[in-house]
């Protein structure tokens, strides 16, 4: 499964966003498998955080000059985050940007596949607990629903997961979304 994957991620043509006006970001997507299934391992954000309090999303941040590349925003994000080490990562791919409707970022999603079980260390600043998905779960249609919002005068298509008690959401839903069609394609 994960050369499939691998494979259809760098087969696909990637989707930018250049916008000056927005900061720019990436985010981990990360992959294990356990307990003879593969899961997607997502973070709740602590209501400290600047931005997206209390929220579930993929381990990521804003871009630093000292990243170089937007790959290694995601790295270092996911090591401060949720401990991490860069070098427990097996890189596949990357997905499209996704923008941010309310706080002006453009997210770059690399998906990774790591280590489990693994000695994740959580920031307590940022990350209040991690939340291990099997993906067939988050396949599942009752999961996901989905609909249109009015923001400064646009439709936006707004998406939907439930995910036992909790709802993803957002931009990290859209990520989400689009992993899930890859995965099911292969």
């Amino acid at each position: 499964m994960i050369e499939h994957l691998r494979n259809a991620l760098k087969e696909r043509q990637i989707q930018r966003i250049n916008d000056s006006k927005m900061k720019i970001s990436a985010v981990l997507v990360p992959v294990f498998f356990k307990a003879g299934q593969y899961h997607l391992l997502f973070i709740q954000r602590t209501e400290r955080v600047k931005n997206h309090k209390g929220q579930i999303s993929f381990p990521g941040g804003a871009y630093e000059k000292t990243d170089g590349l937007l790959l290694n925003t995601a790295l270092r994000e996911a090591e401060e985050e949720i401990g991490l080490a860069p070098k427990n990562v097996e890189v596949l791919g990357e997905l499209d940007d996704t923008p941010t409707t309310t706080s002006n970022y453009i997210i770059s999603p690399f998906v990774g596949v790591i280590p489990y079980p693994y000695a994740f260390k959580l920031d307590k600043w940022e990350t209040e607990e991690l939340i291990e998905a099997p993906i067939i779960a988050l396949l599942d249609k009752n999961c996901f629903s989905e609909s249109i919002t009015i923001q400064n005068g646009e439709e936006i298509d707004t998406y939907f997961f439930k995910y036992g008690d909790r709802s993803i959401w957002g931009a990290t839903a859209k990520i989400l979304k689009q992993f899930l069609e890859i995965y099911n394609g292969i």
